[in-house]
């Protein structure tokens, strides 16, 4: 195994364990608020969000995260530093679209809760790897 195969497996494998936990953890936060009476309707076409939704969008867009990583370890010079700025502003434009749904104020908090919850599980296993 070449070492850009190594350095390469050493960021994709916890990587793709912090998508699985933040997926996890994300469909937790939804499972409460739904418990709690926090409706998931989006207004527009009256359909609400499925809880697995949350499990497969959070793993998804986690995983295009590493692989946005993996380009940031090689196109970079400073790629953990490049990387945290990426997700953070990325991080950042993903809290707008749950204020653009027209949903209530619980579900828009709670959305943006669970993008928070998951940037916070991926961006520094990501960024203690890159370091590396």
């Amino acid at each position: 195994m070449t070492s850009t195969h190594r350095e390469q497996r050493r960021l994709l494998l916890p990587g793709l364990a912090a998508a699985a936990v933040a997926a996890v953890a994300v469909t937790a936060v939804a499972a409460l608020a739904t418990a709690v009476g926090v409706d998931f309707e989006l207004p527009d076409g009256g359909e609400s969000i499925p809880l697995l939704g949350f499990t497969q969008l959070t793993f998804t867009f986690s995983v295009v995260g590493v692989l946005v990583a993996l380009a940031i370890r090689r196109w970079a010079p400073r790629p953990a530093r490049a990387w945290v700025r990426i997700a953070v502003a990325l991080t950042a434009l993903s809290l707008v679209p749950p204020f653009l749904v027209g949903a209530n104020a619980a579900t828009v908090c709670t959305l943006v809760l669970a993008h928070l919850v998951a940037a916070a599980i991926v961006i520094p296993v990501i960024a203690r790897r890159l370091a590396t």
